[in-house]
């Protein structure tokens, strides 16, 4: 990795200490280089852009927005870049809410909606006129786009303030000027916070936490509601991880060669060349590390006889995720009580998804789902004489259970998380809504309450789920899940 141009010391150069430059702004470094440097370029200019495909959809995402708060000045920030260490940072994902109101996804940039009273917006947001606040191209003239460590030299071409405009359908200015403008406003401010301190710094005595989590939640509610274009992302979200699922069984021997790191690898690969990146932290869980939910270290072995729990997602450039697992047979084919306990966490899917249908309460494909598996622990006989009725009363199928059956998806793996409960987890279903549908039995590898065979044996099966008009699509039934088709796609894929 290139170091960033850095002018040499008078000690490191062997030369004698080097004049301040009469413009101050190139220590170290000569009028000749300072002054080549600024022509040459060609004008790389691009005209006539066509807007961005979901310019429409972000427009009237503004104008609900806009019509909640009216009078209101509203600040949504991108974010910034964060350091991983010394001089490099982590790869940015600009913030949930930017994005979904602008579709841009630029480090720095800053969304402000000022209220024009009694006006219509230039976006048609009502009593709002929007502007994108975003960084420049670099300067030639002052030496910015290469003396600068996030100069175009260093980092790549950004679009114009004009091209931006052209794309996303709103007016675009320097965001360098935007901290001192929003010191000097007057006027009700709400906020986005949490993402760029330098804005929630010049905004720190005009905003207030209560005002500006009313913003955050009505941004997450109207996330609730897929519209046509994102339902068409995460239907290409889906489509992707099904095959990075197929890329993982194909390589399955490999992964037993080296260790779950092999798998991840593998479905990152996928992730990377057909969308932005994974939605969250590959779930890579072979043998018993399936029975921990969130394993995400990825560094033990995979041996066959055991069961391989993998539960990833791939994020579209347009940062729509997919959330998928499925359990497979490491070897390809399930021993009689890996198939037992399988069967049984099918079955509570099946279930589960059955109950996924607009009218429906949200809790009510997690009810059908732990019914199932109530039952199944008692036949089992994992839970003494007690009946299915007062297992479920008293929560006892939780111990092998242990989460909820699924939780809203869109931009964010658990989206519209910020919503409030009487709008999602106590609100019922409606045409739009996307949901997971994952039960899971989990039997923990010290769990001395249950037969020493199935200590360690963790099942999870978990598809994206589309509320429609009559009842519900799923989204990534590509993927099979019945136990005989698992085992007849991985013979195939096997070859």
């Amino acid at each position: 990795m290139a170091e960033e141009l850095t002018p040499e010391t008078p000690e490191e150069s062997g030369e004698e200490p080097i004049k301040q430059r009469k413009n101050g702004l190139y220590p170290g470094v000569s009028d000749e280089l300072a002054e080549n440097m600024k022509s040459g370029w060609a004008d790389t200019e691009l005209h006539g852009l066509e807007p961005i495909a979901q310019a429409e959809h972000t427009a009237r995402r503004r104008a609900a927005l806009s019509a909640r708060f009216p009078g209101e000045r509203l600040v949504i920030p991108a974010g910034n870049l964060r350091t991983r260490s010394n001089d490099t940072e982590y790869a940015f994902r600009a913030s949930t809410e930017y994005a979904y109101l602008t579709g841009d996804q630029s480090e720095d940039g800053v969304l402000v909606m000022e209220p024009v009273a009694g006006a219509k917006g230039t976006d048609g947001s009502g009593g709002h006129e929007a502007t994108i606040y975003l960084l420049p191209r670099s300067d030639r003239e002052n030496g910015e786009f290469w003396l600068d460590g996030q100069g175009e030299l260093w980092v790549g071409r950004r679009h114009s303030l004009a091209e931006a405009e052209q794309l996303l359908g709103i007016p675009a200015k320097d965001v360098r000027k935007l901290p001192e403008q929003l010191r000097e406003a007057t006027g009700p401010v709400r906020a986005v916070r949490g993402h760029d301190a330098a804005i929630q710094a010049a905004l720190t005595d005009k905003v207030t936490a209560e005002r500006d989590e009313e913003l955050r939640v009505f941004v997450s509610e109207a996330r609730l509601i897929k519209d046509e274009f994102e339902i068409a992302e995460l239907q290409k979200a889906c489509d992707s991880t099904a095959r990075g699922f197929e890329d993982v069984v194909r390589v399955l021997d490999r992964a037993e060669a080296t260790s779950e790191r092999y798998i991840e690898g593998t479905f990152f690969l996928r992730a990377r060349v057909e969308g932005n990146d994974i939605g969250y932290g590959s779930i890579c869980a072979a043998g018993p590390h399936a029975t921990t939910l969130h394993w995400v270290r990825n560094d033990g072995a995979v041996r066959p006889g055991e069961l391989l729990l993998l539960d990833a997602g791939v994020e579209t450039t347009e940062l729509y995720t997919a959330d998928v697992t499925r359990t497979l047979p490491i070897n390809g084919r399930f021993t009689p009580l890996q198939r037992k306990i399988y069967d049984a966490v099918h079955e509570a899917q099946e279930a589960g998804i059955a109950a996924v249908r607009p009218g429906a309460a949200f809790r009510d494909f997690h009810d059908a789902a732990q019914r199932v598996l109530a039952t199944r622990l008692v036949e089992w006989g994992l839970l003494g004489d007690l009946d299915v009725e007062k297992v479920l009363e008293l929560g006892l199928q939780r111990r092998w259970t242990l989460h909820g059956t699924g939780h809203m998806l869109g931009m964010d793996v658990h989206d519209c998380a910020a919503a409030r409960t009487e709008a999602y987890v106590e609100a019922t279903l409606e045409p739009g809504m996307c949901l997971t549908v994952e039960p899971g039995l989990y039997f923990q590898a010290d769990d001395l309450t249950v037969p020493a065979e199935y200590r360690g044996i963790g099942v999870r099966i978990e598809d994206d789920i589309l509320v429609t008009e009559d009842g519900n699509r799923n989204l990534s039934a590509a993927l099979p899940r019945d136990a005989d088709e698992v085992e007849a796609w991985m013979a195939q894929l096997k070859g």
